[in-house]
This record gives C-alpha cells, sequence and structure tokens, in this order.
C-alpha cells in the first residue's frame, strides 16, 4: 500500500502524501516517545517535511516506513546533539560570569538572585538583567526585545522592585 501511494507522492501528489502521514505518524510519534524524546511530535513533524522533500533519495518505494523512521531518529539525534553543545555553551557561559562576578559575592548570593529572576515574568526578567546586570539604556533593551521604551522603563522598575521584596532588601 505504501508503495502506491509513495509513487503518486513522488509524481506531485500532496494528497497521497497526506494519506502516508496519517498512516504512519502515530505510529512513529510513539516509536520517538516511547524511545525517550520528549519533543516527539517536533521530530516526527521534522521527519515528515524531510521525506516529502526527499521523496527522490527513497531507492524503494517498499521501504518507506524505514526509511521514514530512519530520517525520523537521525533527526532525534541531530537535535539531542545540538541540544548538548548549546548546554555546553550556556555551562561555559555560566563559568564565565562566575568569574566577572565581585568576588565580594558570595555563591550563596548569586545563587540567590538567580532565583529570584527565576520568579520574574520572562520579558520582565530580560529588562532587568539587560539594564541592572549589563548596564544597557533602556533605549537599547527596548530596540533590541522589540518593547515599547515605556514597557521597558515599567519592567526595570517592577523588576527591581520584586527582586528587593523576594531577597528581603525592600
Amino acid at each position: 500500500m505504501d508503495a502506491a501511494l509513495v509513487r503518486q507522492a513522488r509524481a506531485g501528489s500532496q494528497a497521497a502524501f497526506a494519506r502516508l502521514v496519517a498512516i504512519h505518524e502515530k505510529p512513529l510519534r510513539g516509536f520517538l516517545r516511547k524511545s525517550g524524546w520528549l519533543d516527539a511530535d517536533d521530530i516526527a513533524q521534522e521527519a515528515f517535511v524531510v521525506a516529502w522533500s526527499g521523496l527522490h533519495k527513497l531507492r524503494d518505494d517498499n521501504g518507506f516506513r524505514a526509511w521514514l523512521y530512519g530520517v525520523a531518529w537521525r533527526k532525534a539525534l541531530t537535535q539531542r546533539r545540538g541540544a548538548q553543545r548549546a548546554a555546553a555553551r550556556d555551562e561555559a557561559w555560566r563559568g564565565e560570569q562566575e568569574l566577572k562576578a565581585a568576588p565580594e559575592v558570595g555563591a550563596e548570593d548569586r545563587l540567590a538572585l538567580e532565583k529570584a529572576l527565576a520568579t520574574l515574568p520572562e520579558d520582565q526578567r530580560a529588562c532587568v538583567t539587560l539594564c541592572l546586570g549589563q548596564g544597557w539604556s533602556h533605549v537599547e533593551v527596548a530596540q533590541a526585545l522589540g518593547l515599547p521604551l515605556g514597557t521597558v522603563k515599567s519592567h526595570v522598575t517592577r523588576g527591581r522592585e520584586r527582586l528587593l521584596s523576594v531577597l528581603g532588601g525592600g
């Protein structure tokens, strides 16, 4: 059944490819989830996009399922490697930040500040980090984050107040 749909899809039939997706989507996502991939839905979706654009690479029309699963597995592995590289970069950056931190600020205080920052909404945290932590102007932050200048100012003011409250300084 796959072979006929693959031939039709190769000839440009989006309906045939949609049928292939309908047949294989649920089992593919299940395989990825059972294999430990938390983002199985995203990986499966990417695999189908690659499959649609790469149908010409499939050598045996009857082997579509195995080929599709291979595409998904390689996507998952690539995603994991990317996440590991990003984590390593983040860890290196944190290490650099610790080296740059003033020696009079202890590790306990830095952890308390990180925990307090985590309580702020995402936009507010970004504004506070850039303005108060990195010394950016309100205008620079507004441009970088695509927020109105007044919003940046209020985020910084409210964020500072919240941090002082959480840290016991206000």
